[in-house]
């Protein structure tokens, strides 16, 4: 066996972990004693300045899937994982209808609660973020997502990028083999644009790479704490809805529902 195949003990404890790991903590979580599991589904994200939010207009949306190569190749992600999904929805009269989904960004993020090490946590602006430096692999996370948004490295992503250069250039380090990745809002683009005086959501240089390459202007970013950004005038303005509110998770991801009479 070739040196570059060899697990080291920490690889080994990541991917021995799997999904059994993961299934050992929902269970964990499920006998935890109602104040406890009150207590931790209302942690608070944080007190940023910022508090940022996605618009995904399902009756503009075609399912071309421009976002999900941009994230690609953005955020250098490995062909067989996916941060951006495109998901078929069935049609509305002669309408196809599609959900795309990113992180949803829940202001109470099960993966967050449940992470051992603090590898899932959020900034004060409310972005849920990874640390991939302190993640152990236990799968936790991924299980406790409801809505499929993370994903596991099985293999070091070592080859070329198929998206690069046609939908962009990695603006991030790939991450190692036997961690949990997932989207992160281009959180880069926005602090860099910050920095340089640009605006998340107006300027595309500040603004995540899947929102940028929607050709058919589906996807809106911004600042709900911004009554005049774009996202809160939509969310004023329109009705709107969230994948499974029920669960109490707070996303930052909304829908604008498909509807008659509305074209892309």
């Amino acid at each position: 066996m070739k040196k570059s195949n060899l697990l080291t003990r920490r690889e080994f404890l990541k991917l021995a972990g799997g999904s059994a790991a993961g299934l050992a903590g929902l269970q964990f979580l499920q006998h935890l004693p109602p104040l406890v599991q009150k207590a931790m589904a209302s942690a608070p994200v944080g007190a940023g300045t910022h508090r940022w939010a996605m618009v995904i207009d399902q009756a503009k949306c075609t399912g071309c899937g421009y976002c999900t190569k941009a994230c690609k190749a953005h955020n250098d992600v490995a062909p067989e994982i996916a941060w951006n999904r495109v998901i078929y929805a069935g049609k509305v009269k002669d309408k196809d209808v599609f959900i795309a989904r990113p992180c949803m960004q829940c202001q109470h993020a099960p993966c967050v609660e449940v992470c051992p090490v603090g590898a899932s946590y959020y900034r004060a602006d409310g972005i849920v973020m990874m640390d991939y430096d302190k993640c152990i692999g236990c799968r936790y996370c991924e299980v406790a997502c409801p809505y499929g948004a993370r994903a596991f490295n099985w293999e070091a992503f070592t080859g070329p990028n198929p998206e690069v250069p046609e939908w962009g250039q990695p603006e991030v380090p790939r991450r190692p083999r036997g961690v949990v990745e997932k989207c992160s809002l281009c959180f880069h683009r926005i602090d860099r644009g910050l920095a340089a005086g640009q605006t998340p959501g107006v300027d595309p240089d500040a603004t995540p790479a899947c929102v940028v390459a929607c050709p058919v202007g589906a996807r809106k970013f911004g600042d709900l704490n911004d009554p005049e950004s774009e996202v809160s005038k939509l969310l004023a303005n329109n009705p709107s809805y969230r994948l499974r509110e029920d669960l109490g998770t707070g996303p930052r991801v909304y829908y604008l529902p498909a509807r008659e009479g509305a074209s892309a």
